[in-house]
C-alpha cells in the first residue's frame, strides 16, 4: 500500500484547520506534522498544542515526525495531544531503545529516523522495535530543499536490512511525482511531501498532487513485483 502523508509544514499557517481537512479530502493517508525544537535543527515550528489542535479535523493518522532533542521529555505531551504515532532520529538522545519503548508505552506507533549523514546501521538493533524507518532525503530544518539522489540507494540497501520484517520505510524530503517511482522502487512505502502536496492552494490542486504521487509510486511498485 503506498501511503502519503502531505507535511503540514507547507501548509497555510492561518488556516490550519482548513488546510488539514483539505488535504483530508482530497486523499491523504496520514498527516505529517514536523515539530522542530531550534536545537536539534535550526528553526522552530509546531509543539503538542498544535497537534492537539488539528486532533478534531481529521481522524487520519497524525504522524508525529520529531526532530527535537532530548526528545523523552515531550514524548507524553505529543501522545495526549493526539498524536497517533511518532518518529524520532537516532542522535536525538543518548538511549534510542529507551525512547521507542517509552513511545510504546504511552500507546503510540513508533517509528526512527535517519539523517542523510546517519549509517544505516545505527538503526539495525532497533529493528525489531519499531514500525518504521524514516529515511531523510534532505538535512532536517525546513521545507522546500533539492531531493538528495543518493537515498534511492539508502532505500533499497535498507529495505534488505530489513528483510522479512513487517515494516515501512518512509522517505521525507523534497519528495513528489517525479522521484516517488524510483522511491518505491528500491522499497519506499510512506512518503512525506510538503510544497509538492500544497502547490496551487487550493483543495483541487491538492487532490491531483496527491493522485500524481500515489500513481508514480503505484506504478513503480507493481512494475516490481
Amino acid at each position: 500500500m503506498t501511503i502519503i502523508a502531505p507535511s503540514i509544514l507547507s501548509a497555510d499557517f492561518a488556516r490550519f484547520g482548513e488546510e488539514v481537512r483539505a488535504i483530508d479530502d482530497a486523499g491523504a493517508d496520514w498527516v505529517h506534522v514536523d515539530v522542530m525544537d531550534g536545537h536539534f535543527v535550526g528553526q522552530i515550528t509546531f509543539g503538542p498544542q498544535v497537534v492537539k489542535a488539528i486532533r478534531p479535523h481529521t481522524q487520519k493518522r497524525l504522524d508525529v515526525h520529531l526532530m527535537i532533542a532530548p526528545v523523552d521529555l515531550y514524548l507524553a505531551d505529543f501522545a495526549a495531544a493526539g498524536a497517533d504515532s511518532v518518529t524520532i532520529h537516532v542522535e536525538s538522545g543518548p538511549h534510542i531503545h529507551r525512547s521507542i519503548q517509552l513511545a510504546r508505552e504511552l500507546g503510540m506507533g513508533v517509528g526512527v529516523t535517519l539523517n542523510p549523514g546517519t549509517s544505516l546501521d545505527s538503526v539495525e538493533p532497533v529493528l525489531d522495535d519499531v514500525d518504521m524507518v524514516l529515511v531523510m532525503s534532505v538535512n532536517p530544518g525546513f521545507g522546500g530543499q533539492k531531493f538528495i539522489p543518493q537515498t534511492v540507494d539508502r532505500v533499497r540497501r535498507l529495505r534488505r536490512m530489513i528483510g522479512a520484517r513487517d515494516l515501512l520505510i518512509q522517505v521525507d524530503g523534497g519528495v513528489s511525482a517525479t522521484n516517488a517511482g524510483e522511491l518505491a522502487a528500491a522499497g519506499a512505502d510512506s512518503f512525506v511531501a510538503g510544497s509538492a502536496v500544497f502547490a496551487g492552494g487550493t483543495i483541487e490542486h491538492y487532490r491531483t498532487n496527491i493522485s500524481a504521487i500515489r500513481q508514480a509510486a503505484d506504478a513503480a511498485t507493481l512494475a516490481a513485483v
